[in-house]
């Protein structure tokens, strides 16, 4: 197991340079409740004390009942201050507007949420002068398992390098709700989604592929799979005068 000790000291170091260098006065995160926002928000407060989880749910029920319970009870906990923002009839509205032009299916209407979410963040951000925080870890940002434009922009992550199996350890350290840690990750975009059915492996298989380099051949062939299909989400995007250099 990593020293989460020095592992914390670093990262609150880290996150300190971010935010003086950057003329910001403080730091928003969307906090689901999950490990990867609890643990990243909990490193932030360290470094500054005028750091703002916002509870963003949007029609799914877990949003509004789990997932809001445990990222209010994390904020208690660690004295993140903390403010809930209803995106539900925000998403209707745009939904009405959308159907009139075009045919929505299952992938363009569930990446809507995590965008709404990136919109709220950064209208704050902008307004309150603070820097957005980025939550995804190491085995998420392997797969391409984040909403590109959503929850996978931000302006700094300091948990990047971090797989699942590493979060548990270091939230287990912090003296986080087991809860937290025990519940099956979910993004919440649709009512009984977990992340580990919607990918078809679990994230210990991804872990122990990731660190050290072991896994069986099904498991392999779905997270190569996925891997190289979102290979174009970790990269900038594309620019004429890029096959100039």
């Amino acid at each position: 197991m990593r020293n989460y000790k020095i592992e914390t000291e670093k990262r609150v170091e880290y996150i300190k340079n971010i935010l003086s260098a950057s003329g910001f006065d403080g730091i928003v995160f969307a906090n689901s409740g999950g490990k990867d926002c609890v643990l990243a928000g909990i490193l932030c407060k360290m470094a500054c004390a005028n750091t703002l989880g916002l509870i963003l749910p949007c029609e799914s029920k877990r949003n509004f009942h789990e997932d809001s319970n445990d990222a209010m009870k994390v904020a208690v906990q660690f004295g993140i201050e903390m403010r809930v923002i209803d995106l539900t009839e925000t998403k209707r509205t745009l939904m009405n507007v959308l159907d009139i032009q075009v045919e929505m299916n299952y992938l363009a209407t569930i990446n809507i949420n995590p965008r709404l979410r990136m919109i709220t963040l950064y209208a704050i951000s902008a307004a309150e002068k603070r820097l957005v925080l980025g939550t995804g870890n190491r085995s998420e940002r392997y797969m391409g398992y984040f909403t590109l434009w959503g929850d996978g922009a931000f302006d700094f992550n300091p948990i990047a390098d971090l797989t699942v199996t590493e979060v548990y350890e270091f939230l287990t350290y912090l003296g986080v709700p087991k809860n937290i840690i025990k519940k099956a990750p979910s993004a919440g975009l649709f009512e009984g989604q977990t992340d580990e059915a919607e990918m078809g492996v679990t994230y210990k298989a991804i872990d122990d592929y990731l660190l050290y380099g072991t896994v069986n051949e099904k498991d392999k062939a779905v997270i190569d799979r996925y891997h190289n299909r979102s290979e174009y989400k970790r990269n900038l995007p594309s620019m004429f005068e890029d096959i100039l250099s």
